[in-house]
């Protein structure tokens, strides 16, 4: 269902009008027939000459009877209205619970092998990708909701257990700015020999950027690299990280919030 579809269905929640002539309907349907504006008023929240006046064009539509003071029947156009409306609520919260919320616990995870859709899955995490592998044997378990080949994208949902693998590390590396001498006041040995364990290189300001070149390491994250970081680290890789100095903190305080466990290594000459 597209998203046009879904609030189509559920016209009375996009028109104030609509969900007030609705609440009313339910509480004259639940109340009739003799019925206390001023109840009706406090239950749905609005005032009594409110109640009075949507009284008034629900009378004029055909959907109420009144019968004296006080006294109002729910017709059967009214009744045919009521259940309209409450068919299209019923199919909106349906497609919600269905196609928004149920999203929510779907994970994607790497196929190690081919997947059939409703097929029972063991977890793990390798390389910082989450894999799925045909089977229960695992710690954690799921069910497929997509097929894939093996190497692919699939689905997995209904989780079962605890995904057994490590936090990652975060050596951070400082590196000074330009005018306190930059990468040239690096340790470049040093910093080739801290990467030598990492799974991941950053680089945060121009200055950590030459400073991995003149280590002779590829980066690979430039840009973001604090939520880089902490995601990477969260998936169990080993990151090495340089910053120019004024970013330290950015870097730690997010790694910080997210319980990670890091090491700050001066590497100035």
């Amino acid at each position: 269902m597209s998203e046009e579809t879904g609030r189509d269905r559920a016209s009375v929640l996009r028109s104030k009008r609509n969900a007030t002539r609705y609440q009313i309907l339910v509480q004259l349907a639940e109340r009739q027939p003799a019925v206390s504006q001023r109840e009706v008023a406090d239950a749905i929240g609005v005032t009594a000459q409110a109640v009075s006046d949507y009284l008034q064009g629900l009378i004029e539509e055909g959907y109420v009877r009144k019968h004296g003071r006080g006294r109002y029947e729910v017709t059967k156009e009214g009744v045919d209205w009521l259940i309209s409306q409450t068919d299209a609520l019923r199919e909106y919260v349906d497609h919600v619970s269905a196609d928004v919320i149920g999203q929510v616990d779907v994970e994607t995870a790497l196929a190690t092998a081919a997947i059939e859709e409703g097929q029972a899955v063991s977890l793990s995490m390798r390389d910082g990708i989450l894999r799925a592998t045909p089977g229960e044997t695992g710690a954690a378990t799921a069910v497929a909701v997509t097929s894939a080949a093996a190497g692919r994208d699939v689905g997995v949902t209904d989780f079962e257990g605890v995904l057994d693998y490590e936090l990652g590390t975060v050596t951070v590396v400082t590196v000074p700015r330009v005018q306190d001498g930059g990468s040239e006041a690096v340790d470049a040995g040093l910093v080739d020999a801290a990467a030598a364990d990492a799974d991941l290189v950053a680089a945060a300001g121009t200055e950590a950027l030459a400073t991995a070149d003149a280590a002779g390491l590829d980066v690979d994250v430039r840009f973001g690299t604090a939520l880089a970081i902490q995601e990477a680290a969260t998936r169990g890789l080993d990151v090495l990280l340089l910053t120019v100095t004024t970013e330290l903190s950015t870097h730690t305080d997010r790694l910080r919030d997210g319980n990670l466990h890091y090491e700050v290594v001066d590497a100035t000459r």
